[in-house]
């Protein structure tokens, strides 16, 4: 049905203008529209964007006459009955004009979002409660796009032409294929205790934005109001991926993850970079060679859709000092993050700039994981909302409510989407199918995953629809899945994530029991060798398999692995919290004093440690994980949850990679090219009796640490380990190396480099071998 068409003529007088006109559209029911006023200064500003300037309304039949100035409108009605006339007089000076058409139909349904279509530009949007709906549009002009001086033209949608089901839509003929910036004004009921959070006065970012507008420039002060639209592209050439370009397509036994935040990867001086580069995703391919060099294959990628990093600073409060530098607050779910664009390119270049880097590394066989946060966005709470979409599109419908209309918060930061709800589940699908297939990405890793197994009133779900949606896509089917497998309210499911045999999990199990063993706790060998073996307890289960257990013992929120050796509390003060955030149980030692010291045994021994945990961790059967900087003792000063802080203190800091290049770096690169190069330690399945000897015969010993096994390879190249978490010396007697081999010491963690690893093996090793306290070997059969 082709009824709601015509063309629109909006008149203006020439004087007014500017980037900053008011342009004013009506639909044919409705017979004025009063602009609101936007104040940066006003305490309003926080709740949204405000972006029409005031003009004098036209609401007096009078003003229908008057001939000068006008806003004239014919369409026919849904139904083909006589034509209706609707003309808005804007007072104005009585000049000459200038006339902008826009040609519109009412539309279609699907796709929702913005799409280009045989007779123009679509826009479709979901709102299930809504009662009235206007589309929002600034058009590009003199290379400036004047929503930011406030203008905006605005299409009331009319229920009865422009709406299918709960989906308002609207087709305009005559829009430009770029550039223009959108986005909808949604009324609706005002009853909070309904659940509804309805504010026409607010323009919202479409749920399905491909790309979105707003801020250029990372932590730029002097725009931390900036507001953020939709915007989108049908001019560009599609992006050109080489005519030899393929996907790694890794084996999930064989990954090696580097968790990194793109920004901090090269937003340090230290970098070297252009700082046109720095903290781009341009300047994460400038230092691809140091991944490869490092020996991993996966990158996990911290936040990399759009979100606000001056969230902060938009009222005064006690966090209003920092930068949102990890990027766990959604405000799409669609865009990358526009501003790892380099030289504040905007949101098109950050598109293709993101595939640049997908395919760089691609080239290098490197894997792209995607960290993506859908358990919450960046809306917040009822105390401080920031409603930028979702919540004034349709709160009760995006959001857990309970039954007084109140936000649930399942995620701790303020709101839970609603993942269980058909509609949100669908957009979160048609999310990850567009990373895919738009990005080439390789995988993802859910935030808080077990928030995606609650139900729309927040009960735990057995089978919850959208983790087996996930599992089940054909689009997703090549990509490796990770939960998070907790939530801020207790559904702890490590070992129990519901995953049709296709989750994996980050194993914060393995995190903490290596944590504890390794800094001497007693009773913990016998759960050393369970994790080290591949966390069967958890994992084997159906078809689940040992690279179902994602093995870390350091990851973005936490210690760094200087600062697990090297502090026993937490120093979050700088956060602004009190230190009341951050985990409290981090199963740290300082080594015997808190934070920096010269004393050199106990730098020697924090030195052993971290090597200990990084064998540990790279011989352990399941996919290990890393995080970036840990491979030249990066730290933090203590600080276990540094989000906030765009400094040094995050930053890679290249410098302390360059002094460390020839011991601490040399250590962890050569391991990690150990383990890919050794068939036993990514294996298929979980050990049996034939692939592991366990040297003990005293488990139940709860004074004992100190454990040593032997991996066994077909080849007779058998891999030997020992771990000693005493604070003395143990006298290791060495089995027999299969017939006609001997044993070469690989690894001793005590040695200094170079012979803390010798990859080809050091020969002369004899029946015994005398441990160090605190230390830990690798021998291979040769």
């Amino acid at each position: 049905m082709k009824a709601f068409e015509g063309t629109m003529m909006i008149h203006q007088p020439l004087p007014a203008l500017s980037n900053s006109t008011k342009l004013l559209l009506f639909a044919p029911t409705l017979s004025h529209k009063l602009y609101r006023s936007f104040s940066a200064a006003s305490p309003a500003h926080e709740m949204g964007l405000r972006l029409s300037k005031k003009v004098s309304r036209g609401n007096t039949p009078s003003n229908f006459n008057k001939t000068s100035s006008s806003v004239k409108h014919t369409t026919p009605s849904a139904y083909n009955q006589p034509t209706q006339e609707r003309v808005l007089e804007e007072e104005s000076p009585r000049v000459s004009e200038t006339t902008l058409p826009l040609k519109t139909s009412q539309g279609q349904a699907f796709p929702i979002g913005v799409s280009e279509v045989e007779n123009g530009i679509n826009f479709a949007i979901f709102s299930q409660h809504a009662t009235a709906v206007t589309l929002c549009l600034s058009l590009p002009k003199r290379e400036k796009l004047d929503w930011q001086d406030g203008g905006m033209i605005e299409l009331p949608l009319d229920p009865c032409v422009n709406k299918t089901g709960d989906i308002w839509h609207i087709c305009i003929e005559d829009l430009p294929r770029s550039e223009v910036l959108y986005g909808y004004r949604v009324d609706g009921p005002r009853d909070w205790h309904q659940g509804h959070r309805f504010d026409s006065s607010i323009v919202l970012i479409d749920p399905y934005a491909k790309l979105v507008e707003g801020r250029r420039h990372f932590g730029d002060a002097s725009a931390k109001l900036s507001k953020f639209l939709g915007t989108y592209d049908f001019e560009s050439l599609p992006f050109d991926w080489g005519d030899n370009y393929k996907l790694p397509n890794i084996p999930e036994k064989d990954l090696v993850i580097y968790e990194m935040n793109v920004r901090a990867f090269t937003g340090d001086e230290s970098s070297g970079l252009d700082p046109e580069i720095r903290g781009s995703y341009l300047g994460l391919i400038q230092k691809i060679p140091h991944l490869l060099e490092l020996g991993i294959n996966a990158v996990e990628l911290l936040p990399v859709f759009e979100f606000d990093e001056m969230e902060f600073q938009r009222r005064r409060n006690p966090r209003d000092h920092m930068v949102n530098t990890w990027g766990y607050s959604t405000i799409n779910f669609f865009s990358p993050m526009s501003r790892y664009a380099a030289g504040g390119g905007g949101p098109l270049k950050a598109s293709w700039e993101f595939k640049e880097m997908v395919k760089a590394l691609h080239g290098a066989g490197i894997e792209v994981i995607l960290d993506v946060v859908y358990n919450h966005t960046n809306e917040a709470d009822d105390a401080n909302p920031y409603t930028t979409s979702f919540r004034g599109i349709d709160n009760k419908v995006y959001y857990m409510v309970d039954g007084t209309g109140q936000l649930l918060n399942y995620a701790g930061c303020g709101n839970t989407l609603n993942c269980n709800h058909p509609v949100v589940m669908e957009l979160i699908l048609d999310s990850l199918r567009h990373w895919v297939v738009e990005y080439h990405v390789d995988g993802f890793r859910f935030d808080l995953a077990s928030v995606l197994c609650r139900g729309t009133d927040g009960s735990p779900l057995n089978a919850p629809p959208l983790i087996r949606a996930i599992a089940k896509d054909a689009i997703l089917s090549r990509c490796k899945i990770i939960a998070e497998p907790w939530d801020c309210r207790g559904l702890y499911l490590v070992g129990k994530f519901p995953n049709w045999d296709r989750w994996a999990e980050w194993n914060g199990k393995y995190r903490d029991d290596l944590r504890k063993f390794i800094k001497g706790d007693p009773g913990m060998k016998g759960i050393l060798a369970t994790r080290m073996s591949g966390s069967s307890d958890l994992y084997r289960v159906n078809k689940r398999k040992p690279y179902h257990s994602i093995n870390f013992i350091i990851a973005h929120d936490g210690f760094t692995l200087y600062d697990l050796v090297s502090y026993n509390y937490k120093h979050n003060e700088a956060n602004g919290e009190g230190g009341n955030d951050g985990c409290n149980d981090n199963f740290s030692w300082n080594c015997g004093f808190e934070g920096e010291t010269d004393d050199a045994s106990i730098k020697a021994l924090r030195s052993r440690q971290m090597k200990n945990f990084h064998l540990a961790l790279m011989v352990s059967q399941g996919t290990p994980m890393m995080l970036m900087g840990d491979e030249y003792g990066h730290t933090r000063y203590g600080n276990n949850n540094s989000y906030g802080h765009d400094t040094a203190i995050n930053n890679f800091q290249w410098g302390q990679l360059e002094t460390k290049k020839n011991s601490h770096y040399r250590f962890f690169s050569e391991v990690i090219k150990f383990r890919q190069s050794r068939r036993v330690f990514g294996r298929e399945d979980f050990l049996n009796i034939n692939d592991v000897t366990w040297h003990e015969d005293n488990w139940d010993n709860y004074d004992s640490k100190f454990l040593a096994f032997t991996l066994h390879d077909n080849n007779g190249a058998d891999i030997y380990l020992a771990f000693n978490a005493h604070d003395f010396f143990v006298k290791v007697s060495l089995p027999p190396p299969p017939p006609k081999r001997q044993w070469f010491r690989v690894v001793d963690t005590n040695l200094e480099s170079p012979d803390d690893i010798v990859p080809e093996g050091a020969a002369g090793t004899g029946s015994t071998y005398n441990l160090f306290p605190y230390s830990s070997i690798l021998l291979e059969a040769k």
